[in-house]
């Protein structure tokens, strides 16, 4: 296999249509989700269209020790990782208080510790080689804290962090780090993070138009990567210079269901 890269949370959305990209380039791919069939059916499909080679593994990330065990399942095929993408993440709505709290363990687990681990193991041989490219799959959400979503955007917030300070460490190494901050994304991330009647979401931009900003800002070796460029500008020049506890209402309110 060759210009191999490996993307978690495969099976649909953001994650799927990244794979078609670095497929499209005729870059072979490991794809990593925890339904079999729909990785089946993409490695298929894949495949067939773009003459590439496509390992599945089938595997909920939200478990503690789903991270080495898809690296000791690519270090024992001998695979070696070009191109880590760290896409797979959920959300979730309501009060904290009210919400459940092994739901919010495992939020923290898949959007934070899973993409810790995975980078950490993937990132050494990088090093050692030299070369590799790292996205990962952070959100606009990171900026700011969230009512009625707290633990998401603390996790997302994590995710912008470390994916920036990591850049640094290994910018001498031909390694590049992108974070990727999109805005609402018409995914199965609403439906499963209970954010139906949320109104941003109604002009959720496509899955499809997303990966292409995330992937042509990892090919560049861009730190950030915004999809839309209003949002960029708000976050960056407008929020700052607000008071705490206005961003934290207008926060809350874009949250609210209608």
């Amino acid at each position: 296999m060759s210009n191999v890269a490996l993307i978690t949370g495969a099976s649909g959305g953001i994650g799927e249509e990244l794979a078609r990209i670095h497929a499209a380039k005729g870059g072979d791919l490991v794809l990593v989700a925890r339904s079999l069939d729909k990785l089946e059916a993409l490695k298929q499909e894949l495949e067939s269209q773009f003459g590439i080679q496509v390992v599945v593994v089938a595997k909920d990330l939200s478990s503690p020790t789903a991270a080495q065990e898809v690296f000791e399942h690519t270090e024992a095929q001998g695979i070696e990782v070009d191109v880590l993408i760290n896409n797979a993440g959920f959300g979730g709505h309501g009060k904290f208080y009210e919400r459940d709290l092994a739901a919010d363990q495992a939020m923290m687990q898949l959007n934070m510790v899973t993409l810790t681990n995975l980078t950490h193991y993937y990132l050494q041989g990088m090093v050692a080689r030299k070369r590799g490219k790292i996205l990962n799959v952070s959100s606009t959400a990171s900026f700011i804290p969230g009512p009625l979503q707290a633990v998401y955007y603390a996790t997302k917030a994590y995710v912008t962090s470390f994916s920036q300070a990591i850049a640094e460490e290994v910018a001498d190494k031909n390694i590049s780090v992108t974070a990727l901050c999109p805005g609402a994304v018409a995914t199965g991330f609403v439906a499963a993070g209970d954010l139906d009647g949320v109104d941003i979401w109604k002009k959720a931009k496509s899955a499809k138009s997303v990966a292409e900003c995330g992937y042509q800002a990892m090919e560049k070796g861009e730190l950030v990567a915004f999809n839309e460029s209003q949002l960029r500008f708000v976050l960056n020049w407008i929020i700052p210079l607000l008071p705490r506890k206005m961003v934290l209402k207008v926060s809350r309110q874009a949250m609210e269901k209608q």
